[in-house]
């Protein structure tokens, strides 16, 4: 999306007072959640099979968003105005977009994975082994980084009235790289999303004509493939739809200015549900693997107990002392 007209400049003031306090939310909501969710991963699941190793890839591909997301902040709390300078500013678009990519990437996996899984399960996928996993991550990756590439290497600085503005949707510097991202950032969404009702559809029919829906694998499967569903679209169609609207309304200005403006407001609030998924991917990891939703438990528990013993403790350290 390309916003930013001089005879129809979409700026406003809804921007700058809700989008970094909402951001600030999600970190505060992101950053505990993964945390966590790597510790389990490193220390408490040994097996690394090819579904966990897809889940870590995901959690890595959340810590760029974490890693990048203050930066965000700070710049629409000075509404807009990028502080950083120009390499940061390159750096800190490419962390954002192969966060989105990345996201997207192995959430499909995992889905497709699932559907394999039960749809199709003497396949030699399902019989894939760690290491082949591991390639298959790293492929996705390099894909990802490569297409995401021209982010790093071209100037994405623009000085817009007389302030430094870091964004990847401009109309200032139209150059090959930014019409990529464009393009990326729409199919990346339709594709995948394409993917993911197939997977949901066969899934389901296969259990009403195979009767399984009381085997609790199988149960696990499609309510994972559907979570998946739900996080993707919730998180990434604002975007899209915002963005896409926005475009339809810029080739007539002069007929759908205050439509226009509207609209490319919506379209940077939509930067608020984007990120939200890597607040959201652990509800993933709960549903797509026992073994981490079991270690999960365990560590709430053994947290629930320390905390019992020390209050047992202080209890009876109070009771002595009086």
């Amino acid at each position: 999306m390309q916003y930013n007209n001089t005879t129809c400049n979409p700026t406003g003031k809804v921007v700058p007072s809700v989008l970094p306090y909402l951001l600030i939310t999600e970190l505060l909501l992101g950053l505990p959640g993964n945390l966590m969710a790597l510790y389990i991963f490193c220390r408490h699941l040994r097996s690394w099979r090819p579904n966990i190793l897809f889940l870590f890839n995901l959690l890595l591909a959340d810590f760029f968003l974490l890693v990048s997301m203050p930066f965000r902040i700070d710049t629409y709390l000075h509404s807009e105005i990028w502080l950083f300078g120009n390499a940061w500013c390159r750096i800190n678009l490419f962390m954002l977009a192969v966060n989105r990519s990345a996201s997207i990437g192995f959430m499909t996996t995992v889905a497709v994975h699932r559907y394999f899984k039960v749809v199709h399960p003497h396949n030699k996928i399902n019989f894939i082994s760690s290491r082949q996993a591991g390639w298959i991550a790293g492929f996705i990756w390099g894909v990802i980084i490569l297409m995401r590439l021209p982010l790093l290497i071209e100037d994405q600085m623009n000085i817009e009235e007389r302030d430094p503005v870091c964004r990847s949707f401009n109309s200032k510097n139209v150059t090959f790289g930014l019409q990529l991202h464009q393009a990326i950032y729409v199919a990346e969404f339709f594709l995948p999303l394409l993917v993911l009702i197939f997977c949901s559809i066969r899934i389901s029919c296969i259990l009403r004509q195979r009767q399984l829906n009381k085997e609790k694998k199988v149960r696990q499967a499609i309510n994972t493939v559907l979570v998946i569903v739900g996080v993707f679209i919730f998180c990434f169609f604002p975007g899209v739809a915002t963005g896409l609207i926005a475009l339809y309304f810029k080739t007539n200005l002069t007929t759908y200015c205050n439509a226009y403006k509207v609209f490319s407001q919506l379209f940077v609030l939509s930067i608020g549900f984007t990120y939200l998924n890597s607040a959201l991917d652990p509800i993933i990891y709960c549903f797509s693997s026992s073994m981490f939703r079991n270690s999960l438990k365990s560590s709430i528990n053994r947290v629930g107990i320390v905390q019992l013993q020390l209050s047992r403790r202080a209890s009876t350290v109070n009771g002595s002392e009086s």
